[in-house]
């Protein structure tokens, strides 16, 4: 235990030793200062009184520790929340606010975080939010406006359904400005960031993008998953050793070369479009052979093409070699020469 935690210890205890002895057991129990950490109910049962009554005995002893706190080396904790939420246009959620603080003060990360949750609390210019289904506790100021929070979440979810595909957290904070900028006017772009962390069913990938949870692109847990995931980020056909390494690298986890090859192979999500090489379907790609590639190039074309022709448009979808495209337009089967260096499909096989 460093000298600061110790000097904060020892503090917050002197404070806590102001209560009545009601007050300062309650929250003893519910920071779990010296035991395990207790919920309302809980502690309510063993004094015989509502959960409600609990949290009101609480709520005193935290408003007293704030006019205490006022003349002791504790108000540093609540200055550095201060300025680190200041940082963040207001908001930030709960977790990441004590970790920003016991940065900044240079603080032992072993500290019972729940203290300085408290001493947060008990800050007169600053506000905790109440627990919610489907998101994470945050401090604010009280100037923030809860019906923009709201009104961000939901545009950002609105927004991400219609792309149906993550974005680039950039771009969706500009929308999101600009949409609600007749109803609330200018939203600063790092409260838009803040408030997205709050939300549970939206997810933010490598300080970049970001998407819905649901879509499971930027929190991937299956091995398909996550050879999707690499394929985006990289944006261009990979072959499959290089989407295997790739894996490996981003989620610090061995795959083996020939599982995923399987795994490529068997989910019609990728499209193998040269040796080895694979790209996502929704990408534009279909499957198919070369011949098939070539066939459908015809049905889209309603003319006869040149060998240069053919190539470029094959060569746009598939990685393969001249030669086998070539060999292909030699299939008399399903194509005919009409001129010096024209094909086109027989007439039998027009689609």
């Amino acid at each position: 235990m460093t000298t600061q935690e110790m000097n904060i210890l020892d503090s917050f205890k002197k404070v806590l030793a102001s209560l009545t002895e009601k007050e300062r057991s309650v929250i003893d129990r519910r920071i779990g200062l010296t035991g395990q950490k207790e919920t309302l109910q809980e502690i309510g049962n063993s004094y015989g009184i509502t959960r409600e009554r609990v949290r009101q005995i609480e709520d005193v002893g935290i408003k007293k520790i704030g006019r205490i706190v006022r003349t002791t080396q504790l108000i540093k904790v609540q200055e550095s929340g201060e300025r680190i939420i200041k940082m963040h246009a207001g908001l930030i959620v709960r977790d990441r606010l004590i970790s920003a603080i016991i940065a900044d003060l240079g603080i032992s990360e072993t500290i019972n975080g729940n203290i300085i949750d408290i001493l947060l609390q008990a800050d007169f210019n600053l506000q905790k939010s109440k627990p919610q289904l489907g998101t994470e506790t945050y401090f604010f100021f009280p100037e923030i406006n809860k019906k923009m929070v709201e009104a961000i979440h939901k545009e950002s979810v609105k927004i991400l359904k219609k792309k149906g595909d993550i974005m680039e957290n950039a771009t969706l904070y500009e929308m999101i400005k600009i949409n609600l900028f007749a109803q609330f006017g200018k939203v600063e772009a790092e409260l838009i960031d803040s408030v997205l962390d709050v939300y549970l069913d939206v997810v933010k990938g490598e300080e970049k993008y970001i998407g819905l949870r649901k879509w499971k692109i930027l929190n991937p847990s299956t091995l398909k998953d996550k050879a999707i995931y690499v394929l985006k980020k990289k944006k261009e056909p990979m072959h499959f050793i290089e989407i295997a390494n790739a894996i490996t690298e981003h989620f610090k986890e061995p795959v083996k070369i020939s599982t995923i090859h399987n795994e490529l192979i068997r989910n019609n999500e990728f499209v193998l479009i040269g040796r080895g090489i694979y790209v996502l379907k929704e990408w534009g790609y279909k499957s198919g052979t070369v011949l098939d590639v070539i066939i459908e190039i015809f049905n889209k074309a309603k003319v006869p093409l040149s060998t240069e022709e053919i190539t470029a448009r094959v060569l746009k979808i598939r990685k393969v070699k001249t030669t086998t495209i070539y060999m292909n337009l030699q299939n008399k089967k399903y194509i005919e020469r009409v001129g010096r260096n024209l094909y086109q499909l027989r007439s039998q096989n027009h689609a």
